[in-house]
């Protein structure tokens, strides 16, 4: 039985990551040693520090990581890509292109027999001014008005913003996991499974942070980690949920 992959924040094209071709080549280097035995792989969001999407222009570069998606996909494997708060500024070229199942809410899904619920993270946000950015950011009017920018200056713009936020969060370091009172997916994840009692794991990106959580006696809620630091994935093999590494080419289980 072919496995199930999940990963997420790679932020590639940061301006904040040194040695961003390298960076590049270690995800790279990971969905080919899995390209034989994936059977899909699930990208929960910020996979690019900053992607901004024109109808007839697409951001210049991530040709080897693109290029890699295109031959997993090529060879049937399921790649899907849910936008995050980072890269949800595309339109179809990732799916006419790459061939890849775009994403841009949550979703729940089945695999092998199990009911996974997936996202990026952000949506369950309780801060409010949090809240208000991300519905601007997602305003079509807004998008318009940005896409009327020259793409020298919307794209520089862009990575600017994304780069103060990828230094703020180096300063700051990762925010620990807040616990069950505190932690707004798991708050989320405990109401969600009120109305749906059968969903077996909770996956998401976006906090950075490797984390498993038990949700009473059957589920559980997965922090995906990032892939600038830790390098840490999920894999589904139809009868274990396992956390991973993946260092210098190696992996290893969590």
């Amino acid at each position: 039985m072919k496995k199930i992959y999940f990963l997420s924040d790679a932020h590639l094209g940061s301006w904040a990551i040194e040695h961003s071709r390298t960076h590049e080549r270690r995800l790279v280097s990971f969905l080919d040693k899995i390209k034989n035995e994936a059977a899909a792989v699930y990208m929960l969001g910020d996979m690019f520090d900053f992607w901004y999407e024109f109808r007839y222009a697409v951001p210049k570069g991530y040709t080897r990581f693109l290029g890699k998606v295109s031959e997993l996909t090529d060879k049937g494997v399921e790649v899907h890509f849910f936008t995050g708060n980072h890269d949800q500024w595309c339109l179809d070229y990732f799916e006419k292109e790459c061939g890849m199942t775009i994403h841009r809410e949550p979703c729940l899904v089945e695999l092998y027999g199990k009911e996974f619920f997936l996202a990026h993270g952000d949506e369950f946000s309780d801060d409010r001014m949090y809240r208000f950015m991300r519905a601007g950011f997602r305003s079509r009017f807004l998008r318009w008005m940005f896409s009327m920018l020259h793409p020298r200056w919307s794209l520089w713009m862009g990575h600017g913003w994304a780069r103060h936020s990828m230094m703020e969060h180096k300063v700051k370091g990762d925010t620990p996991f807040q616990g069950e009172e505190k932690e707004d997916s798991v708050i989320f994840a405990k109401e969600y499974l009120k109305m749906h009692s059968g969903v077996d794991c909770f996956i998401f990106g976006h906090r950075h942070i490797d984390e498993d959580f038990p949700l009473g006696n059957t589920s559980r809620c997965i922090f995906l980690g990032d892939w600038i630091s830790t390098f840490a994935y999920v894999v589904f093999d139809g009868n274990t949920i396992e956390r991973r590494y993946y260092i210098e080419g190696e992996s290893k289980e969590l």
